[in-house]
């Protein structure tokens, strides 16, 4: 039997795909970011009623979250290894549950049975002449758990793009095909905080970027801000567990050519993407991209590989000793480790590299009252992401502190001075109690 009819074999509708693969007390896995399956997860929310004790593995998911609503659990409780948006209350309240893992050993679980798969449901693209589907927007979260897991819903949608490198599953593999046709979600840079600081600080990030750099390009406002300063670089790559639409006018303008790159010269080497249409048509079948498992892309002793490596990662607080937190609001949940520790040891262990942490000097309360996010101590109860061991350079609108090799005390002037001038008078005077100065 060739591969073709193996496909039409297998084609079955959304209702039936998960009352066919999912039983009462099984782990499934769903694919997540901008490639969450969306007919399949609405059926199994349809089908929910009937289940009991199934547990949903995921990392952030983009869209709304019906599978989460007040009264599933007690039918299908999801376990997320990173806490988007749409989970959060529900992690809050108590009603699904949050497993903390770096981002490079988020694959390893399943895959070294840690947490065995019954079920993955993932969204891949139509087969090609051989056969093989490709993962599109999403390969590095979801292609190991994929292979562990013992049945496979695939909804196989003829608008996901054809992505290239480690990205393909044959139809052989799916046990179930839902066939679909609707757009990918787009998810645009996001514009939040203060224009004029995130200007500020990129304009800080991009005088430590050297030519010939490889850089981690994250989403939200900072690296976005960055990007729009590279124009004069020469000679850019990217080794990144993500990128978005920023990348393609830098390519275009031959500013990002890969071309200098230690490992994988020439590719843009990423897990995810998250970005517009724009940038899933730029990224269908170009070679010049290639998508990696992220137990790959996030290893840092693969991210140390790549000379002048550029690691731009964000924290919620930072403590004057340098520790960052950027998973928690004190002891209230807020996301998870993501990659940020990999990129930054990754870049600090890197030939010429910049791990770098950014962020603006302030936040503001509901109640309108602004509050200092260089603290003389994380708020109780607060996670550490990255160790005052780990850290190097930190980045408020007011300027660049350099920790690497200080000690506690030249750390704490070094960090009073790029807090806002409202909060320095306060923040020595707190270091001086501590005994930091």
């Amino acid at each position: 039997m060739d591969w073709t009819n193996i496909y039409q074999s297998r084609i079955v509708s959304p209702q039936d795909a998960v009352r066919a693969a999912i039983k009462p007390g099984q782990r499934l896995f769903l694919t997540g970011n901008v490639s969450v399956p969306q007919k399949a997860l609405a059926a199994l929310v349809e089908y929910a009623p009937e289940l009991h004790d199934v547990e949903i593995c995921q990392a952030l998911t983009i869209g709304p979250a019906d599978y989460v609503k007040p009264g599933l659990e007690k039918h299908m409780r999801v376990n997320t290894l990173f806490i988007s948006h749409n989970v959060r209350k529900a992690v809050h309240e108590g009603r699904a549950d949050f497993t903390p893992v770096l981002l490079s050993e988020f694959p390893l679980l399943f895959k070294r049975g840690l947490l065995p798969l019954d079920v993955a449901i993932i969204h891949v693209s139509l087969p090609d002449e051989h056969g093989f589907c490709s993962l599109g927007v999403e390969v590095g979260l979801t292609k190991s758990p994929a292979e562990s897991a013992k049945v496979i819903v695939a909804e196989v949608n003829q608008q996901m793009p054809r992505t290239l490198g480690d990205s393909f599953i044959h139809v052989s593999r799916l046990n179930y095909i839902v066939p679909v046709d609707y757009p990918i979600p787009e998810m645009p840079m996001s514009e939040e905080g203060n224009s004029n600081v995130v200007e500020k600080i990129a304009s800080f990030i991009v005088d430590l970027i050297p030519d010939g750099a490889t850089m981690q390009l994250g989403i939200g406002a900072i690296p976005d801000a960055v990007l729009k300063y590279l124009g004069n670089k020469k000679d850019l790559g990217v080794h990144s567990e993500l990128f978005s639409d920023g990348v393609i006018d830098l390519v275009n303008a031959g500013v990002i050519t890969n071309a200098r790159k230690t490992l994988h010269p020439g590719k843009i080497i990423a897990g995810f993407m998250l970005g517009t249409k724009r940038l899933y048509d730029w990224s269908d079948d170009n070679p010049m991209i290639e998508f990696h498992r992220t137990e790959y892309v996030n290893d840092p002793f693969v991210i140390a590989q790549n000379e002048r490596m550029v690691a731009i990662n964000s924290a919620i607080e930072v403590d004057l000793t340098g520790q960052v937190c950027a998973d928690s609001i004190g002891p209230k949940l807020y996301s998870g480790v993501g990659g940020q520790l990999d990129f930054i040891y990754g870049a600090s262990r890197s030939k010429g590299g910049v791990p770098i942490i950014a962020l603006p000097s302030t936040t503001v309360l509901k109640d309108g009252t602004p509050i200092t996010r260089i603290a003389a101590m994380l708020k109780h109860g607060a996670g550490v992401v990255t160790s005052r061991n780990h850290v190097r350079y930190v980045v408020t609108e007011y300027g660049i502190a350099d920790l690497y090799g200080k000690t506690i005390r030249q750390r704490a002037q070094s960090l009073i001075n790029i807090a806002h001038p409202d909060f320095r008078a306060d923040l020595e005077k707190q270091a001086k109690e501590l005994h930091y100065l």
